[in-house]
Formats: structure tokens, sequence, C-alpha cells
């Protein structure tokens, strides 16, 4: 087993530290297991990526984006390569998490009740 890419845990503990607003909002919803009592955690390095929030046993993964992302073509890029390994992403705006948390938690709670995808064998 390959041991952790001290690189991408580095990364990761830095963006950490500089979260945005709307990244913390939300993350004070989804940390403990306050959210239907699924397991999150934050700025999770996968593959050539770090995620903003991921619950794992769901394959679920959260975004949380400001206006440089609006049509970005290497988020797309991003997602698929998350969704060719049977990951769900679902993107919000910094400002729909600030001024409709509620939706945004509906939306979040709707896609754990799904069944996480499975992958081809």
């Amino acid at each position: 087993m390959r041991g952790a890419d001290e690189f991408k845990t580095e990364r990761a503990r830095s963006l950490r530290g500089v979260s945005t607003d709307a990244e913390r909002i939300l993350w004070y919803r989804l940390r403990a297991r306050r959210l239907n009592g699924c397991k999150f955690v934050r700025q999770e390095p996968i593959g050539p990526y770090t995620v903003d929030f991921i619950c794992r046993e769901a394959r679920l993964i959260i975004e949380v984006d400001g206006g440089q992302h609006a049509d970005n073509p290497r988020d797309a890029v991003r997602d698929e390569w998350l969704t060719d390994r049977n990951y769900r992403v679902l993107r919000f705006w910094n400002n729909d998490v600030s001024r409709n948390l509620a939706g945004v938690l509906e939306t979040i709670i709707t896609a754990l009740a799904e069944a996480p995808p499975h992958p081809e064998r």
C-alpha cells in the first residue's frame, strides 16, 4: 500500500486554513456527522484534485464555488474525471450557501439518500 503524498496533504492543510465564508458556513453544518449522521471531510485529495467536501461512504463530493468558476472548462474536466471514478459531484455557488443554506442542505440530503453508483465490473 502506498503512503500519503506529503505534497497533497500539505496543500489540503493549507486550503483548510483559507476557507471562504461560504465553505465555513457549510462545513459547520456538515462536520461531526451533523447532517443525517453522514461523515464528511474537507479539502480531501483525490487523484490529482483536492475536493472541498466529501462523504466517502456515499461517494458524494460537494464543491462550493465563487465567480471564478463560472463556465470554467477545467471544472468540467475535473467533474468528468471524478464521475468516471464513481463519485457524484454537487456544485453550489458561494451566494447559494450564504443566502439559501436550507435549500443547499436539502439538495445534499436528497443526494445522500440516493444509492451511490456501483463500479462496472
